[in-house]
């Protein structure tokens, strides 16, 4: 069976349906994956065979794919939520198709398609890779969804943990690729510091000498593997992106959530709602804060470690994307 992936071309987008594809293509199916260039090096590298639609960079619409689908003629095309025009496109192929997410069904008016642009392919089944309880209560009540477990996934790279002989806890700190500024770093990172923990920072967008010079127990890297870096944090401290927000999940780390934009804010509710984590709005975060939120976060024993736990079993129970590859052929029709 030949499939085509399609995604925006960014981490937060692509990354989530990387394990998917590469359980399709380790089942024997010919796997191609349509994005702008700025993902291709890890998509070439799991075997993906990456391409560019048309004069696609970020986003993608249904004149981009439209010509790719034919000359590949593929029996079933998975195309991300932030993607409606691959939708559009495989609606009007004739090729069967399925919606992947990247976490909770986004709000409107983020700077996505709204929700609503969903409409525009209708009749197809989302995998789901947000667990039940945590997910929008009126998408889980009204899609057809199914349930995809959410592996982390991340380039490999060396781990920036410091010196591992050290005992104490080890708090990871992330606002994603896309938000996130010096002083925002910065003034966690003199919040966490008051803890007298490890620190490892991922600067993503800001630039890492802009960060300046920070305490000993805390190492600044312009990026972090992150699906290996969550197994050995006892704290994650972020922006509230999906991919983090599931990835400390799935790990049963509590979370202190400092959401920009986007979808960070609903992430954020969630987490507070299910006791897994605790929020601090944009006008709310001073070092003091931090230090404070994150002081309730960090004991081996409390509520918010409990619920994360609670959460993180009930994403093990989850399908794992090899369970769900062997069933990619009834949605393909063959």
């Amino acid at each position: 069976m030949r499939l085509i992936f399609a995604s925006l071309a960014s981490v937060g987008h692509a990354y989530p349906m990387i394990p998917l594809a590469v359980a399709a293509r380790q089942a024997g199916h010919e796997v191609h994956f349509a994005a702008g260039e700025a993902v291709h090096a890890p998509l070439a590298a799991n075997g993906l065979r990456p391409f560019r639609p048309a004069d696609t960079f970020y986003e993608m619409y249904a004149e981009d794919l439209a010509p790719d689908l034919e000359r590949l003629a593929p029996d079933l095309v998975v195309h991300g939520w932030g993607v409606p025009g691959a939708a559009v496109a495989a609606a009007q192929a004739g090729v069967p198709g399925l919606w992947h997410g990247f976490g909770r069904m986004f709000p409107p008016h983020i700077g996505l398609e709204s929700p609503t642009a969903i409409a525009a392919a209708p009749g197809r089944p989302h995998l789901d890779i947000c667990p039940p309880s945590l997910q929008d209560a009126t998408f889980a009540a009204t899609a057809e969804r199914i349930a995809l477990r959410p592996v982390p996934f991340s380039a490999p790279g060396p781990m920036p943990t410091g010196d591992d002989d050290r005992s104490g806890p080890l708090v990871y700190l992330t606002f994603g690729t896309a938000f996130g500024s010096a002083d925002l770093v910065t003034t966690t990172v003199a919040g966490l510091a008051r803890l007298g923990t490890r620190v490892v920072v991922a600067a993503g967008r800001v630039p890492v000498e802009e960060i300046g010079v920070v305490p000993a127990d805390v190492v600044v890297r312009e990026w972090v593997p992150q699906a290996e870096v969550l197994p050995r944090a006892d704290l994650v401290v972020h922006h509230g992106g999906s991919g983090t927000t599931l990835g400390a999940l799935a790990a049963g780390l509590p979370q202190l959530i400092l959401p920009q934009g986007a979808d960070q804010f609903a992430n954020a509710d969630a987490v507070v709602a299910a006791g897994a984590g605790l929020r601090l709005r944009p006008d709310e975060v001073t070092a003091e804060a931090v230090a404070e939120h994150a002081a309730r976060l960090l004991p081996r024993r409390s509520e918010h470690r409990d619920a994360a736990s609670a959460l993180a079993r009930e994403i093990a129970a989850m399908p794992g994307p090899d369970e769900v590859a062997r069933r990619l052929p009834e949605y393909a029709g063959s």
